[in-house]
């Protein structure tokens, strides 16, 4: 009786720890539909698309977005090259130095952004590279590169290997047996990294902050209305669309993973 007692209690805890968590979502959500003549008023007092539409019609918006996407899509692709070589290089063979390439992978998204963010900027500065495009790209880069690593060298460890020393002993060379064994067994952890390493970088801030230089991703942008409160409608619009965004790839990500406990990296 009180374990069950108990057991109620702690859902009960739970769920209430998640709507507390969510319910400013729910209220940024409502406010993004709200009347045009009532916009800053409560309860919201209708539902209109008005702020969709000026919010779309904003040049600034989506020069935001198009960055955003832009930087995102880079700093995905350089983090699937980058992390399954990584992880096909580490999950086999012992030498010397293993763990400590591993602790540095895993270093960009262990330690704080900020602490993140001024180690890329002193190291951009000291090369000679302004910020821009490039220097967020790689800053990006940094931490989604451990992301896909995670879920690549987890898969990597449950595939078995006696299934690529029969690909080997029927006479199919390396790239043979990567392409019809090893990707196929890669291929969920590759979608799943990938897609929340998207979503990551999409609403990253902190790391983008020291190296964006004038340039404005999406978060970047929704800070900056922090100091223009008549525009409060339009940044509920663009902050509903930043939060779909990279939760639709974090809940594909859970239900491509889920069931596979060893697949590392779903967490953040």
């Amino acid at each position: 009786m009180h374990s069950e007692r108990a057991s109620v209690g702690l859902r009960l805890a739970a769920w209430g720890g998640l709507v507390f968590l969510h319910f400013p979502i729910l209220i940024i959500f409502l406010y993004a539909f709200n009347t045009e003549d009532a916009a800053f008023s409560f309860p919201p007092q209708g539902f209109t698309l008005h702020w969709f539409t000026v919010a779309f019609a904003r040049s600034d918006v989506l020069e935001a977005i198009k960055l955003s996407l832009q930087v995102a899509c880079l700093a995905t692709l350089i983090a699937l090259v980058l992390g399954t070589l990584a992880s096909a290089a580490l999950y086999r063979r012992s030498f010397f130095g293993k763990e400590s390439i591993s602790l540095m992978l895993i270093l960009p998204i262990a330690l704080p952004g900020i602490i993140t963010g001024i180690a890329l900027l002193s190291a951009f500065k000291r090369l000679g590279i302004e910020p821009g495009v490039f220097t967020i790209v790689v800053g990006h880069a940094t931490f989604c590169v451990v992301i896909v690593y995670n879920n690549v060298i987890a898969r990597l460890r449950r595939t078995s290997q006696s299934l690529i020393e029969a690909s080997m002993d029927l006479g199919a060379d390396g790239w043979q047996t990567f392409r019809y064994i090893i990707l196929p067994n890669l291929g969920s952890a590759l979608l799943a990294g990938g897609m929340l390493a998207f979503a990551l970088s999409f609403d990253e801030i902190i790391v983008t902050t020291f190296t964006a230089g004038h340039e404005r991703t999406l978060p970047i942008w929704l800070l900056n209305q922090l100091s223009r409160p008549r525009d409060v409608p339009v940044t509920n619009v663009v902050a509903m669309l930043v939060m779909l965004v990279t939760m639709l790839p974090i809940l594909g990500a859970y239900y491509l993973t889920r069931g596979g406990e060893s697949v590392a990296g779903s967490g953040k």
